[in-house]
């Protein structure tokens, strides 16, 4: 009984300390005293099975892993399913992106058999880059990293710019390379934002 008490202790010891938390921390976390904690991180007594359900729910942890020493296996499945949820993260995002090629290509498709005398129909596909970039940043933004929210966005404003040079350029349009010169204070206010510290 005295080894399962060390193994307990030392589990919710090394979980609070991994989250940079004070004991009384926890123990307000808890609804307890920062005594019992510290009786708890001392083996001199254990938490009912309750509070060690609440504790493992707050670390995000099993009941078993608090009542266990050796955690190795515990780390690599842990592992395994972060690498298995950053690959679906990554097929949802390529098959939105196909969603939006494969939409372009069925506009081209009606646009080529009802409408065969409209100039630039093929301007579907220039204006799919920055669709795809815009799929490509929403889900960024849910899971990916912050640097490359500014690089999409960068994606995005370049080429719309240059959709919509194409597409002024096809109706016949004066001044258009005007457009690229509204793009340098865009990227200058894409490249400043990168640079603010989030906490």
């Amino acid at each position: 009984m005295k080894e399962l008490n060390d193994i307990i202790a030392a589990n919710i010891c090394e979980l609070r300390k991994a989250s940079a938390m004070t004991q009384s921390e926890l123990a307000e976390k808890l609804n307890y005293s920062d005594k019992a904690v510290s009786k708890w991180e001392r083996g001199e007594s254990v938490p009912d099975v309750a509070v060690l359900k609440s504790i493992a729910d707050y670390f995000g942890v099993t009941v078993d892993y608090l009542l266990t020493r050796d955690h190795k296996a515990y780390q690599e499945e842990k592992r395994e399913h972060r690498k298995r949820k950053k690959g679906n993260r990554i097929l949802i995002t390529l098959i939105s992106i196909t969603a939006v090629w494969l939409l372009a290509v069925i506009l081209f498709l009606n646009f080529d058999s009802f409408l065969q005398d409209l100039p630039g129909k093929w301007l579907v596909f220039i204006y799919s880059v920055p669709v795809s970039a815009i799929v490509a940043l929403v889900f960024n933004c849910i899971w990916g990293k912050r640097l490359i929210n500014y690089i999409l966005l960068s994606v995005i404003l370049w080429t719309l710019i240059t959709g919509i040079y194409l597409t002024i350029g096809i109706a016949g349009g004066g001044f258009k390379w005007l457009l690229f010169i509204l793009g340098i204070p865009g990227q200058v206010i894409i490249t400043l934002a990168a640079g603010i510290r989030l906490k």
